[in-house]
């Protein structure tokens, strides 16, 4: 692909159908309970991107034997009952954070050395709060970049498990590695959260998937979780389409006036990020549900855009969404703060800092607080756009382009992360000429 790719306008309302991909955030989790499990587990639906071929690839370094079928999104994989096949292993996790968290959770169960590094925006994000929750059970484990961040090594002799602390206001992801590990531990783990809780619906989404894989986990006082010793169960899971995905195409209705149905997902979805067509609605927009399951492909979403308001909202519980309710917020009649998300600083780029510099570059007047930001609607321009290998800076901010000429997005196949399709997909929701994007 172009090394900066020149968006369409569109010439009215956009009107579509899509199904997305599947949920990344589901691949990686039913992956690392698969791997474990006692049996041969098929997943269906799964996402064929980046960090999920990553995850993959981490656990067959472990010794984890898979088969993958991208193409068709289904993953065979044989599970190891609990252990750790392999005695030493490097893991190459790029820019997954879900790999780098998850993984080094699990190699705490192994006995032998495990070394999981990543790509130098990796070897910032913090995950020393992980790795103390892992000394605080015994593992011999050290973040060896400056400020607790990666490479993560990880010296194993079996992790028996008791009792767990460990921080929730950086990632819900270092919760989430813990509880994966921890059906595997002969004695489970009584796991407390700390602090203020960021992303909760990703812990809901992690406590039902391993209870699908057969697991006992179960929420007490306050912030804590007790999950049973035991282990997982194979089975046959299929993977809903990703909700966070799902927001881009919402968010072109909202923009241009049209409506846009997007398939396989519902109330009913185990990912939050469902969540975003809520704050569409405040903004003005018409949502319509359709019931349905989407663990077995059914349900249906449907946005219908309409001139948009300007709203104050707390986005912690959709953060991955707010580069997306952002571009909304720049056609809206009025202003939009968007509040408690600190914790998006430390994801692939700085998402506000950086969000609101190159919104900016687009005319925009935006600016940072310490947990958010706001918008005030003024005139945009075309300009380059820079995403900083980030793909959800890359996904939402393209969407300006529909509307305002002369918008480029510069290395825009950044976007293979988690959606390598997405240029084509938008293209075909959007009714755009053949032969758009560019090879």
């Amino acid at each position: 692909m172009t090394d900066a790719l020149a968006i369409p306008v569109v010439g009215g309302p956009i009107h579509g159908r899509i199904r997305p991909p599947g949920s990344k955030s589901l691949t990686n989790r039913a992956l690392v309970c698969a791997g474990l499990a006692r049996g041969t587990s098929t997943l269906s639906g799964c996402l064929d991107s980046q960090d999920t071929r990553v995850m993959a690839a981490g656990l067959q370094a472990l010794g984890v034997r898979l088969q993958a079928d991208w193409d068709r999104g289904e993953i065979r994989i044989e599970g190891t009952d609990g252990r750790i096949p392999a005695r030493e292993a490097t893991i190459e996790c790029a820019a997954s954070g879900t790999t780098m968290r998850f993984l080094a959770a699990v190699c705490a169960l192994g006995d032998g050395t495990y070394r999981l590094d990543g790509t130098a925006r990796m070897r910032r994000r913090p995950i020393g709060d992980l790795v103390d929750a892992l000394r605080g059970l015994g593992v011999d484990a050290v973040a060896e970049s400056a400020g607790g961040c990666p490479p993560v090594l990880i010296r194993g002799h079996g992790l028996r498990g008791g009792e767990a602390r460990v921080k929730g206001d950086t990632s819900s992801q270092f919760a989430s590695g813990l509880a994966l590990a921890a059906p595997c531990m002969p004695l489970g783990l009584r796991l407390t959260l700390e602090g203020t809780l960021v992303s909760l619906p990703y812990l809901e989404m992690t406590r039902r998937l391993m209870t699908s894989f057969g697991a006992t986990c179960t929420t007490g006082p306050g912030a804590s979780w007790t999950i049973a010793a035991g282990g997982y169960a194979a089975r046959d899971q299929r993977i809903e389409p990703d909700a966070s995905a799902a927001s881009y195409f919402f968010a072109a209705a909202a923009l241009t006036g049209g409506s846009v149905r997007v398939d396989g997902l519902s109330r009913r979805s185990v990912q939050g990020d469902v969540a975003f067509c809520d704050a569409l609605e405040r903004m003005g927009c018409t949502v319509a549900w359709e019931d349905g399951d989407p663990a077995v492909g059914a349900g249906a979403i449907t946005v219908s855009g309409r001139a948009v308001r300007g709203i104050d909202i707390d986005m912690n519980a959709i953060s991955d969404t707010v580069p997306t309710l952002a571009v909304v917020a720049l056609f809206a009649g009025t202003p939009t703060t968007i509040r408690n998300v600190a914790h998006i600083r430390d994801k692939e780029t700085d998402r506000i800092g950086d969000l609101v510099r190159e919104l900016r570059r687009l005319g925009a007047d935006a600016s940072e607080h310490a947990d958010g930001l706001t918008i005030v609607p003024a005139p945009l321009h075309g300009g380059s756009v820079a995403t900083y290998d980030d793909h959800r800076m890359a996904m939402s901010l393209g969407l300006v382009g529909l509307l305002v000429p002369g918008v480029r997005i510069e290395d825009p196949a950044c976007v293979g992360k988690t959606f390598p399709d997405y240029w084509r997909r938008l293209a075909d929701v959007a009714g755009f000429a053949p032969g758009w994007p560019p090879a």
